[in-house]
This record gives C-alpha cells, sequence and structure tokens, in this order.
C-alpha cells in the first residue's frame, strides 16, 4: 500500500518542561497524519508532497522526513520561499497558535498540475485535508480538487478531513463550500463533530455523518471528543466507545494521530470499527505528551 499525504509542514516551537522555553521541530496537520503512518502501519510506504523553500531549515525539514521514513520526492523546491513557522501556547491541555506562514512555499504545492498526477499515479491512497485546501490560491485550489477527483476516477482512495480552521479563509460561506468540495472528491471522511456543529450547523453527530455520506463519501468517520466515534462504512453505521482520560497534556495531533490509526488500519483490511479502536488507542497516548509528535509509548504498529 502506497499513501501519499499532502500539505504544509511548518517549523514548530512547542513549549517545553522549563518555563518559557522552546523546542524547534517540525509538524503540520497532514504531516502528522504521515508521520505516525509511518511508525503505526506495517507494510505500508508513506510519501509526502508539499513545497519547501531552499533555505536551511527547509532543509533541515527535508532531511526530518527522511528520518522518518517518509518518502520526500514528493517536495518541490520553490526557491524564493521558505516554509511557515507556528508557535504553541498551552493552557490546562489546551492549544493555542501564533502563525507565520504568508510566505510558505506549501502555498504552490499545487501548481505544477503534472507533477501532482504523477503523484497520485504513483500512490494507492491519497490524504488532504481542509488546511490543504485553504493554503491554496482558489485556482490551485480547483486544480488540486479536479486531479483528486481524476485519481478517484482511476481507482485512488482519496481519504480527507475537513480540519475547519475559519481564519484561514476569506469567507465561512469559502471555507463551507470548498470544504463539501473536498469531500465530493473523497471515499473517506474523517470530519470532528464539534467544527461541523459551529460552521455547518450539524446538530448531532449523525448528522455531520449523513452529509458526507450524501456528499459521496463511502465511509465517514466522526471523531467527537470523549464522545463515542460515530461511522458509516458502505451503507452500514455503528460507533465505538471512547476511554476517557482524567488529565490531558497537550490536544495537539490528537485528530491528526487518530486519522493515521484509521487509515493505518484500512491499508491493512481491517474491520473499520477496529481500526477506531486502534485509532482512539494511538490518539490517547498522543495528548498524554507535549507537541505534535510523540516517539514513545505509541501503540504497536498494525498491519497485515
Amino acid at each position: 500500500m502506497r499513501i501519499l499525504a499532502i500539505g504544509e509542514c511548518m517549523a514548530e516551537l512547542a513549549p517545553t518542561e522549563a518555563e518559557g522555553e522552546y523546542r524547534l521541530g517540525y509538524a503540520g496537520d497532514t504531516f502528522n497524519t504521515a508521520w505516525y503512518l509511518a511508525r503505526c502501519a506495517r507494510g505500508v510506504s508513506v510519501s509526502y508532497l508539499t513545497a519547501v523553500g531552499n533555505d536551511a531549515i527547509s532543509r533541515g525539514l527535508t532531511v526530518f522526513m527522511r528520518s522518518s521514513g517518509i518518502d520526500d520526492r514528493f517536495v518541490r523546491i520553490a526557491p524564493d520561499r521558505s516554509i511557515g513557522l507556528y508557535l504553541i501556547s498551552l493552557d490546562r491541555g489546551e492549544r493555542s497558535f501564533a502563525y507565520w506562514r504568508d510566505r510558505s512555499a506549501a502555498r504552490t504545492l499545487a501548481d505544477d498540475s503534472a507533477f501532482l498526477s504523477g503523484a497520485m499515479a504513483a500512490s494507492d491512497m491519497i490524504y488532504f485535508s481542509g488546511i490543504t485546501l485553504a493554503i491554496l490560491p482558489p485556482e490551485k485550489r480547483a486544480t488540486l480538487l479536479t486531479t483528486l477527483a481524476d485519481a478517484r476516477r482511476d481507482g485512488k482512495t482519496i481519504a480527507f478531513d475537513p480540519n475547519l480552521r475559519p481564519r484561514l479563509w476569506e469567507s465561512n460561506e469559502v471555507m463551507t463550500a470548498a470544504i463539501m468540495d473536498g469531500a465530493a472528491a473523497s471515499d473517506i471522511v474523517l470530519p470532528s463533530y464539534e467544527d461541523e456543529a459551529d460552521w455547518f450547523g450539524d446538530v448531532s453527530p449523525r448528522a455531520t455523518l449523513e452529509r458526507y455520506a450524501a456528499a459521496g463519501a463511502t465511509t465517514v468517520v466522526v471523531k467527537n471528543g470523549a464522545a463515542p466515534v460515530l461511522y458509516a462504512d458502505r451503507g452500514e453505521t455503528g460507533e465505538v466507545s471512547v476511554d476517557p482520560l482524567e488529565e490531558v497534556t497537550d490536544t495537539t495531533a490528537a485528530g491528526d494521530s487518530f486519522n493515521a490509526g484509521i487509515l493505518a488500519g484500512l491499508a491493512a483490511d481491517h474491520a473499520l470499527a477496529d481500526g477506531i479502536a486502534y485509532a482512539c488507542a494511538l490518539s490517547r497516548k498522543v495528548v498524554q505528551h507535549k507537541g505534535a509528535l510523540v516517539e514513545t509509548g505509541l501503540p504497536a504498529p498494525i498491519g497485515p
């Protein structure tokens, strides 16, 4: 199984145990999922498609990708740009972010449609997010969506996390329309109910599930914090209970790691409910540590 993740990886400044000190790393929503997939999915090749600069911090990112087991052959170079930067602030486990990304090279990731098509043709499953769509200019967003739809018609499996981030969009109306366009190009949709209720007005997780199923997704998994995970898969629905945590250290990458667990289970042809249980166990470990990428204590990898 060859999985391609598409999006933006940024330099991350994450708080350490020492007051006022930060650690430099690399992270981003779809990159986080790719990173956890490389650790948790046996028998899977993971690639990442993005654009970076030609400076030291961009080169550091590609070195980090390779050292993490992620294939970087689909990373384009935008010589006049660099990667974005964000800083994490924590308040009782909940995070907030400050961003510096206006000149992010990843905004050019869809500039070469032939490159996009070739990367998708070399993959079996393609994963992207609402943030991937949000960082692109409208015409390049359309290019990406068209290429994804073409890849789906060619038999590729398309997976999508709506990951609604209103401040990245010019308006809420543009955001919600683009998210539904992304869902229409996808086989698998992995929404978070809290976001969907806020921006689509969904009255329940089931409303979220039904909306994305109506858009054309064959598999929908609705994350809902500590509440049960609701899912639909080829017309069958169910839910998986979540073991609550008394204390959460950092929710950064909670959903990204969960998505990695889902995709790892699907790549291994496991039952969806089993994949959700694995995804919950993975995310549970991640939120007990600081930062997006957790090296230790993860569940054993799954695969064929």
